[in-house]
């Protein structure tokens, strides 16, 4: 979390995003088994309300056969009393009604169309017009409910249509109610398909090898077929289709579409009066999510937002802690590293205080010389001190070292002295040894040189010798003419060109012309990374 701040919050984020996907994923496939499981349920039962109302519609025409094979012959009153006799709601039953199909042979067409057999009590027409090609004719003698439509189907020759023929052939053969392959039926100027069940009627009794007598049928649109099967098993919203034998689209029967395809189907194979047939359920296909996957998602999706949050929280507190241990690190290191350099500063100046006092004690004759000598050293010494400490023992610029030393001789008008060069500034060290050569030139031209006249000047100038040296001028004029160098060597002369020119690792130049003192000083210009304790990464971390 420290060292990837940003990148293992979202890390967390994610595995928590991936592991609802996962728990949405798992839930919507238990649904999808379920829904599985349901719609085969609902298939299971679809296809059984189809079955019974097939069954019973099929149960109809075999009493209708039993009673008219009884009989010498059906006519019309036979046939209205055993239609109102079975109460029947047609269209809740899913048929277009029952009807009666005498089978004639040629030689009884005639007598058919007159309306003498069966007692019919009006000519009939029989169409299309009948040929010596089938042998046999089976026009629609009855047909209840007298509607219009079904009145326009009297006198139809059903054993012309190659579909409805080979339907009374087999129940012919079985002896039992069989269902025609797919037909069209007129609907309202609209053809909708739809079948006939066919139960053969034999002379003298039911039985295969008696003389046909005609088939007791009941011709079913297929949609309100389903339908009314439907109502007996309800299926919601799903889509159900009903299709003659296979499930492929030329020979669907009815349908029922859903509210909205999924493509999840469930089949099953059915029977209707010896007719294989095919029930097809789909379930009611759904666009969103259901109500527990919703709730996961919502869910997992607070939680890992929240853990995120979380998580940013404890990376930055962590980083945050971090940083402060880098700190106090930091700042323990920058202690010792302290310490050191007060020691070796301590020592450093302890030590040329010491040579000071030597010195200054070998060439003083009296206790006040040595008192005032020691004095002013001393307070040279700590005027660079402060401007050290200005400065946090960093860089000290020189003009600042060389207007501190002067200051103690600035005469009122301010004329005694010429200060100028460029900016630059000075290790600690290299400050405090400048400093005390300036002291002691000053203190010199006070005394015996140029600042013990009215008219005398000093000028100190200064200016760079490349990039790592300061040359620097102490020039005196209008002060005592000069013979030469002094005789003997007093101490302002052994620290110029002794301890100075030692701390600075540069020779000293001091001449003695008539006009005055010249001291020539080279100071080493460091970089602060030689003596300077370093604090850019103490302040990185403070920022951080």
């Amino acid at each position: 979390m420290v060292e990837y701040p940003r990148a293992a919050p979202v890390g967390i984020f994610l595995l928590i995003a991936a592991i609802t996907a996962l728990s949405v994923f798992a839930i919507e496939r238990g649904e999808a088994e379920r829904e599985a499981a349901t719609l085969n349920e609902r298939a299971r039962a679809v296809a059984s309300a189809l079955e019974r109302r097939g069954n019973a519609s099929a149960a109809y025409l075999r009493a209708g056969s039993a009673m008219f094979a009884a009989v010498d012959r059906v006519d019309e009153n036979l046939f209205d009393r055993f239609v109102s006799e079975l109460q029947l709601d047609f269209d809740y039953r899913g048929a277009e009604g029952i009807g009666w199909a005498q089978s004639l042979r040629p030689f009884e067409l005639d007598q058919f169309r007159l309306g003498a057999d069966e007692g019919v009590s009006r000519p009939v027409r029989i169409r299309p017009t009948p040929t010596s090609v089938t042998g046999r004719v089976v026009p629609v003698t009855f047909l209840r409910p007298l509607t219009e439509r079904n009145h326009r189907m009297l006198g139809y020759d059903m054993y012309s249509e190659p579909v409805r023929r080979a339907a009374m052939e087999e129940a012919e053969k079985s002896g039992q109610p069989t269902a025609s392959g797919k037909l069209v039926l007129p609907r309202g100027g609209v053809d909708a398909p739809g079948f006939v069940i066919y139960m053969p009627v034999f002379q003298d009794g039911q039985g295969v090898g008696r003389r046909l007598r005609g088939f007791v049928f009941s011709p079913f649109d297929a949609e309100d077929f389903l339908t009314a099967a439907l109502e007996l098993a309800d299926a919601g919203e799903r889509g159900v289709r009903l299709y003659d034998g296979e499930a492929t689209p030329d020979r669907l029967l009815a349908q029922i579409e859903p509210v909205t395809g999924s493509g999840i189907i469930a089949q099953k194979q059915i029977t209707i009066a010896d007719r294989p047939m095919v029930v097809e359920v789909e379930s009611a296909g759904s666009y969103s999510l259901s109500t527990l996957s919703m709730l996961t998602l919502l869910f997992g999706l607070l939680v890992a937002s929240l853990l995120l949050v979380v998580a940013r929280l404890v990376t930055q507190q962590a980083r945050e802690d971090q940083l402060k241990l880098e700190w106090l690190e930091e700042q323990d290191s920058i202690r010792n590293s302290l310490t050191r350099e007060l020691n070796h500063r301590v020592k450093n100046t302890l030590a040329n205080v010491l040579s000071i006092v030597a010195l200054t004690r070998r060439r003083s004759e009296t206790l006040d010389e040595f008192a005032d000598g020691l004095d002013g050293r001393i307070r040279a010494i700590s005027a660079t001190h402060d401007l050290l400490t200005q400065s946090e023992w960093g860089t000290t610029p020189v003009r600042a070292v060389v207007a501190a030393e002067l200051a103690p001789h600035v005469s009122d008008s301010g004329q005694d002295f010429v200060i100028a060069g460029p900016e630059v500034e000075l290790a600690p060290n290299d400050a405090l040894t400048l400093g005390l050569a300036i002291h002691e030139l000053a203190t010199n031209a006070s005394k015996f040189g140029a600042l013990s006249e009215p008219e005398g000047r000093v000028s100190v100038t200064w200016e760079l010798e490349g990039k790592d040296i300061v040359r620097m001028e102490w020039v005196e004029t209008g002060g005592p003419r000069l013979t030469g160098r002094p005789q003997g060597r007093g101490f302002g002369l052994d620290l110029i060109e002794k301890i100075v020119a030692h701390e600075l690792n540069e020779k000293v130049e001091l001449d003695f012309p008539p006009e005055g003192v010249r001291c020539t000083l080279r100071i080493p210009v460091r970089r602060p990374s030689e003596f300077a304790i370093r604090a850019a990464r103490r302040r990185t971390v403070m920022e951080g």
